[in-house]
C-alpha cells in the first residue's frame, strides 16, 4: 500500500489550483509533513497544528476518503 504522501503527490501540478493540489503543494515543500505515514490520525494532528490554509482539514478528509476507496 502507497502511503497517503504518494497519493497527495498525484493532485500536484495542476493548471488552474485547487484547494487539494494547494495542499499537495504544500505538503510537498514541508519537510516536517509525515510522509512515510499511512495513519489518519497521525497526519490528522499534524495539519491541525500546521495547517497550511483555513479549510486544509476538510481537504484532507476528502482526500483521505479517496485514498482508501
Amino acid at each position: 500500500m502507497r502511503t497517503f504522501y504518494q497519493f497527495l503527490m498525484t493532485f500536484r501540478g495542476k493548471n488552474k489550483p485547487d484547494d487539494q493540489s494547494k495542499l499537495a503543494n504544500w505538503v510537498f515543500h514541508d519537510h516536517d509533513f509525515p510522509k512515510h505515514s499511512t495513519d489518519y490520525y497521525e497526519i490528522s494532528n499534524y495539519l491541525e497544528w500546521n495547517s497550511p490554509f483555513p479549510n486544509a482539514l476538510v481537504v484532507f478528509d476528502e482526500i483521505w476518503e479517496m485514498y482508501h476507496l
